[in-house]
């Protein structure tokens, strides 16, 4: 392993994963890497669990708070959250053991735009942060820290935290080493200045994370692969939401509102984005570029078939099959990929002035245009909002994307009233289902319910809408966003009761 801890002090700090853990004390904030199953630490987490675990056995309480850069995987988030070992979790999550702790209210949540994590921690507003636990490819002779999979708040967590134990992995390969992108230029307000980025390959930054040597407490040995989950293959629902948006993006192409080699891609983690993916490179797209924080099986076939030209994320999300593509390939694929913080990845103004094409999935939308993206039933979270607002509110398109109905037909992904607001009616401008397109651009609230319940409604719901929009049309209050204040949710508490939001 001394050709991975190239620097002599280090490799005298190298000790177990439960000698490390024994480092962590309860009530600690603890910031781990990792983002979307990739690049989070694999063996400190675990002993924490254990430790954990054996604390409560003797009747001790401890927890911790647990930050990260987004989701992570069950060697880290689940093992903790079925140790019952998290006091609070912030920003974004996945694992089912820690959805279910966080719903039946055993653990603070704090769902949050991905780009605000990193500043939000500079500026103090959660608290010092006592421990960073960091995997990372390679530690080179003079200190500075070869990031692995995913790059996420590792800058932040590094500079913030007390104390730092790293995760040395030697199954990351060697060659990720000059795909990363970790740029310093930041700087809290009033001394903020441009971020020198003006295309998606540019590169502003260092290919490195700095670390003050005398800040590692620990450095821990690992060989164990990011635990990312196979993708199932798109549907006939998820292609036919495809084909829609496909058909969309080559007509505000015909028309000039596009060029043929669109904007920078951005595209959420799914079968419906996978399916937008594969149909980009059918459809005859070259030359295209992502802007995007998760490198995904769609991304990567584009990049393999030179349909994407160069992908900037902060992170992947592949299956086992597109992981063993990537390794196979990876000199191919690290001069057309780079890895970036997420402060950068995410960061609304580089959004903005790049003009992306942002592709979230969503779990509702209501007549006007407010899109729940992380609620069911406005109460129960899902996994969280992830990257998507901060594109959706500053992209040059922002579209929303889900099939008509849930749960057999039981749910209605169109709605009166959502039960929950994650992207309001003016950061929204495209829905797509299965059974068409609403595109809201330019129309009145009014005007954007019709086109809603026409173009996106299932037929088992349109009457049911069009009843509704019509009475309150009628009955409204106000007549400006006509809602029946009385039965807005009603479909809601409907299903609550009966499991059903048909009538």
């Amino acid at each position: 392993m001394n050709d991975r801890i190239r620097h002599a002090g280090l490799r005298d700090k190298r000790m177990s994963a439960e000698n490390a853990a024994a480092l962590i004390q309860p009530g600690m904030t603890v910031a781990m890497s990792g983002f979307t199953g990739a690049g989070y630490p694999k063996s400190v987490p675990q002993a924490l669990a254990t430790r954990i675990e054996s604390a409560h056995a003797r009747g001790e309480d401890f927890r911790v708070k647990v930050m990260t850069g987004a989701s992570t995987a069950p060697e880290l988030d689940g093992v903790l959250a079925r140790a019952q070992g998290i006091e609070l979790r912030l920003p974004y999550q996945s694992d089912p053991h820690l959805r279910e702790r966080i719903n039946a209210g055993d653990l603070h949540y704090i769902d949050m735009h991905l780009s605000h994590v990193a500043q939000h921690t500079w500026f103090g507003f959660f608290g010092a942060v006592d421990v960073a636990v960091i995997e990372v490819t390679a530690i080179t002779e003079d200190g500075h820290l070869v990031p692995s999979s995913s790059v996420g708040n590792n800058k932040t967590w590094l500079e913030q935290a007390d104390r730092v134990i790293l995760e040395v992995n030697r199954w990351q390969p060697a060659a990720l080493e000059g795909m990363h992108d970790v740029y310093y230029g930041t700087a809290l307000p009033p001394n903020r200045k441009p971020i020198p980025l003006l295309h998606p390959d540019d590169r502003i930054g260092e290919p490195w994370l700095r670390c003050d040597p005398s800040k590692v407490i620990a450095v821990v040995e690992t060989d164990a692969p990011d635990r990312n989950s196979p993708f199932t293959p798109p549907d006939a629902t998820s292609r036919e939401i495809a084909a829609h948006l496909l058909d969309f993006l080559a007509h505000e192409v015909r028309r000039g509102r596009l060029q043929p080699q669109l904007l920078p891609l951005q595209s959420g983690v799914g079968n419906i984005t996978n399916a937008v993916l594969m149909g980009l490179g059918e459809a005859g797209y070259r030359d295209l570029t992502a802007f995007t924080e998760v490198i995904q099986d769609g991304m990567l076939d584009l990049l393999k078939r030179g349909v994407v030209r160069v992908a900037s994320a902060t992170s992947f999300s592949l299956s086992p099959a597109a992981i063993d593509e990537f390794l196979d390939h990876v000199d191919y694929y690290r001069e057309r990929i780079v890895l970036r913080t997420q402060e950068i990845s995410n960061h609304p103004e580089l959004v903005r002035r790049l003009g992306c094409i942002a592709m979230n999935g969503m779990i509702e939308v209501d007549l006007y245009g407010n899109v729940n993206s992380t609620h069911v039933a406005g109460t129960k979270i899902m996994n969280g909002i992830g990257g998507s607002g901060d594109f959706a509110r500053n992209a040059y398109l922002s579209v929303f994307m889900s099939p008509s109905t849930a749960k057999n037909g039981a749910i209605s992904s169109i709605v009166p009233m959502a039960s929950h607001v994650d992207h309001t009616e003016h950061d929204v401008m495209v829905i797509v289902t299965e059974r068409g397109i609403a595109d809201l651009r330019g129309l009145s609230p009014k005007q954007r319910a019709q086109r809603m319940i026409d173009g996106c409604a299932h037929p088992d719901y349109q009457p049911m809408l069009q009843d509704y929009f019509g009475r309150a049309c009628r009955e409204s209050f106000g007549k400006h966003t006509p809602h029946l204040l009385g039965e807005a949710l009603s479909w809601h508490q409907r299903f609550v009761e009966t499991g059903s939001m048909r009538k």
